[in-house]
């Protein structure tokens, strides 16, 4: 069995100041690390999670490159710098399904204005085809979502397979999924919608394949891998820019916020997290959120004016989780702000405060994770 790595050592997650490094423990130790993979992670990433890195050659900034963690018992694998050295493994060894008649003829192979990751030729027949790879870390209870933050490196190089195969060209996919517990994968339109629709165009025509990788502690290359599948219905009724939406806020001092027709709230200094929707027109929405305005129309409008914008969470769906979010949110939120924006339905409220940022938070986190991933479960 063939190692990545000649040693691991384990730490403990402390915390990430930006996407390319994190804090770690190592011995009782602080240590800082390299963080080859720049996505969001941060469903992964809570203090005390049990990282697993490979040291850095001495006179480099870090002295870890982490390659892996846990979560709830999996390993995910988390090195994408590695993950087309283990596309290649997988290839060469005739290890994925559909591909066993595959060779490996080539990598970082350049065609146009795209360079793809590998180049694969049929043994049977002598042809040639691209492959790109794509390292998915985002999982939930049983399904896996790409990418976790907007692609446009991805966008770029899945249209250009989708023309080549509009074109009666072969041209292949490969999506490496960390967690040996996915059963299903959808590309994820909540946070990339424009690589998710080009995903569904593309669906019938590209040679694409999604695996599931159990990995373990010892960070060996894959024996076996599982094909998992997609769902067009899933992508055809929840896919779009609708859907229901968390706005993250931080209001810096204890304030009293004349609010409409509310009148005058008294605001306790913290994190706020406030639950809309849009049947259409979601992404247009959030950024007007996003923005500071004059002229005010909703009680977030008042709101907005006096914090400061930490981030946006898009559930697109077509079903209507409005009210089923806030009642979330209510269960696990340090206060409630009474009647706010909540004008035409019977919740109690939509804003929820918190101490800290619920970004971070275990139990924010996992309502994310449920209403963005774990309720697909239904359509597998």
């Amino acid at each position: 069995m063939e190692r990545i790595y000649k040693k691991l050592v384990e730490g403990k997650f402390l915390d990430r100041p930006n996407r390319f490094v994190c804090h770690a423990e190592v011995a009782g130790e602080k240590v800082l690390c390299h963080m080859p993979n720049p996505g969001r992670m941060r469903e992964l990433l809570f203090p005390g999670v049990i990282l697993y890195m490979t040291p850095n050659r001495k006179g480099l900034r870090t002295a870890y490159r982490v390659v892996g963690c846990e979560k709830e018992g999996r390993i995910i694998y988390l090195d994408t710098t590695r993950a087309n050295d283990a596309a290649a493994f997988l290839i060469q060894h005739h290890k994925i399904p559909g591909w066993e008649n595959c060779f490996l003829a080539g990598r970082e192979v350049t065609m146009g204005d795209s360079r793809f990751d590998l180049l694969l030729g049929d043994e049977e027949t002598g042809e040639t085809f691209p492959v790109e790879v794509k390292s998915c870390s985002l999982s939930g209870r049983h399904g896996a979502m790409f990418p976790d933050a907007p692609t446009e490196r991805g966008m770029k190089h899945l249209t250009h397979l989708v023309d080549m195969a509009r074109a009666g060209e072969h041209a292949g996919l490969l999506v490496l999924v960390h967690d040996g517990n996915a059963r299903w994968f959808l590309p994820n339109y909540h946070t990339d919608l424009s690589f998710s629709e080009e995903f569904r165009q593309g669906l019938d025509l590209l040679d694409w394949k999604a695996c599931a990788i159990p990995w373990t502690k010892d960070f060996l290359m894959p024996e076996t891998v599982r094909l998992i599948p997609t769902s067009k219905e899933a992508l055809d009724k929840e896919m779009g820019n609708a859907g229901d939406y968390m706005i993250i806020l931080r209001l810096e001092e204890d304030k009293t916020i004349t609010v409409g027709s509310l009148g005058d709230i008294h605001f306790p200094k913290g994190f706020y997290v406030y639950v809309g929707s849009a049947r259409k027109n979601l992404d247009q929405r959030i950024a007007h959120h996003r923005a500071l305005r004059k002229r005010r129309h909703w009680h977030m409008d008042y709101l907005r004016s006096a914090c400061r914008f930490v981030g946006a969470i898009p559930i697109r769906t077509r079903e209507d989780l409005e009210h089923k979010l806030a009642h979330a949110l209510s269960e696990i939120a340090g206060w409630t702000i009474e009647n706010f924006g909540c004008t035409d339905c019977r919740c109690h409220s939509h804003l929820f405060g918190f101490a800290e940022n619920p970004m971070h938070e275990r139990d924010f986190l996992k309502i994310e994770e449920d209403f963005e991933i774990n309720r697909l479960d239904r359509y597998f």
